[in-house]
């Protein structure tokens, strides 16, 4: 593990020097010139955020096209990349084959800015890290140049939104590929599904339902006494601040939201009222994040979905979506349509496929193909619907899209360095006010 100087930037001076910048670097991306047209030259990938799900991106990315290399690692922690690597090295680098990935120690970069020297190193990044940094990744790796994968959420906070927007406009101008992981809107029966929705199949939406009640995630990792700082702290148990992860509702919940936006033809809400809190998970251990939700958004027509979700063991589980229609309604996880006489009109039967590899065969087919994929917009409205309905929890106040978007709060540390940080408060509705 390294350590940072105290001169490294924090996420709010890189955004605002940045968004004063980028209209400078928006010329064309050299990999769109025909470099890689055809499918025979090689594609050199790097991995930002080693973890499980980073893992399986840059397994998913290697599986997707057969002339893409891992070239380069990054994450906080030397011990999750090494573990990463040579997961990925046994699934790759078979007796016989040409070698798949081929990170050699010297691109293997840890830190806070260990993400540079990755996306130097490559014509395609995968954005896997703790959410807080993603507008930082994802505005250098668009700045650079380089198609991106770029996991959910984008950002944990309004002024983290408004940065991915501006990066997913200079992707657009340098004709770059961006693809989210918000990996629903690449599943075939959803696709199939919501195309019968759009078609009228239900007629005109009238409410919508999504839950997303599970027992929780992993338990926190290692202690603070197993620490070197607060900061490493709260970076291993990322999942439990609201700073790094978003809150659940931000980080988990928000594949249920964004199937609701996608059925709104991705048109922003008018208003977001909710309640939320700690019941059972109250321990300190667990952070300062919520474990429940219960929100409510309404657009201007007065289509009203309800969202709920909570991490509570040993308690019923539902991930769920409904959408109700004039005519008739979605089981979405189904993909199946009823009228209200509880008839079957219609059902998606095919194989779905991977959604988590779809996504990435999808990517390298775009850039390939030289016909950029852009989800910049769903999946900036996707994290901004999840981060609203945060915001309408802690606060316990009803807030407009516009209130929401034009939230000042900035959940950044005052500088990304191995020290003591504080330990965010637990948010109290009715006492926690609105930035």
């Amino acid at each position: 593990m390294t350590s940072e100087t105290p001169s490294n930037p924090t996420r709010r001076s890189f955004i605002a020097a940045t968004a004063a910048g980028a209209a400078a670097m928006a010329a064309p991306s050299m990999l769109n010139a025909g470099l890689h047209a055809g499918g025979s030259d090689l594609l050199k990938v790097g991995l930002v955020g080693c973890g499980g799900r980073g893992t399986g991106a840059a397994s998913q990315a290697l599986t997707a096209d057969e002339g893409t290399e891992l070239v380069a690692m990054a994450d906080a922690f030397a011990d999750i990349l090494e573990g990463s690597r040579n997961r990925l090295a046994r699934q790759f680098n078979k007796d016989g084959s040409p070698s798949r990935v081929n990170v050699d120690d010297a691109h293997c970069f840890v830190g806070f800015d260990a993400y540079k020297q990755v996306i130097e190193s490559c014509d395609v990044v995968l954005l896997a890290s703790t959410p807080h940094f993603r507008p930082m990744h994802l505005r250098a790796a668009v700045d650079a140049g380089k198609h991106v994968f770029c996991e959910k959420p984008v950002a944990v906070d309004a002024p983290g939104v408004h940065s991915v927007i501006r990066s997913s406009e200079i992707a657009k101008e340098k004709n770059l590929s961006l693809v989210s992981g918000l990996c629903w809107r690449y599943h075939h029966g959803k696709r199939a599904t919501f195309e019968q929705i759009k078609a009228g199949t239900i007629g005109r939406i009238v409410s919508m339902q999504c839950s997303y009640m599970t027992g929780g995630v992993w338990d926190p990792r290692r202690t603070p006494e197993q620490c070197s700082s607060q900061m490493e702290y709260q970076m291993r148990n990322w999942y439990y601040y609201t700073w790094l992860s978003g809150d659940f509702n931000v980080e988990q919940h928000i594949h249920s939201l964004d199937k609701m936006l996608w059925a709104m033809n991705d048109e922003a809400p008018a208003t977001i009222s909710g309640t939320g809190g700690r019941q059972v998970r109250t321990e300190a251990r667990y952070g300062n994040i919520f474990d429940h939700f219960d929100v409510v958004y309404q657009w201007a027509n007065g289509v009203k979905a309800f969202a709920r979700c909570r991490h509570w063991n040993n308690c019923e589980n539902e991930v769920e979506d409904y959408i109700f229609g004039t005519q008739g309604w979605v089981d979405v996880m189904a993909h199946k349509i009823y009228d209200y006489d509880g008839k079957v009109v219609w059902e998606f039967k095919e194989d779905g496929g991977d959604m988590y590899q779809i996504e990435h065969d999808e990517l390298f087919a775009s850039i390939r193909n030289q016909k950029p994929i852009n989800n910049g917009d769903y999946m900036a409205k996707s994290t901004m619907l999840a981060i609203s309905g945060r915001m309408a929890g802690y606060t316990g106040q009803k807030l407009t899209w516009d209130q929401a978007m034009g939230s000042k709060e900035d959940l950044s540390p005052a500088s990304y360095e191995w020290g003591d940080v504080p330990v965010p408060p637990v948010a109290i509705p009715g006492k926690t006010k609105f930035v």
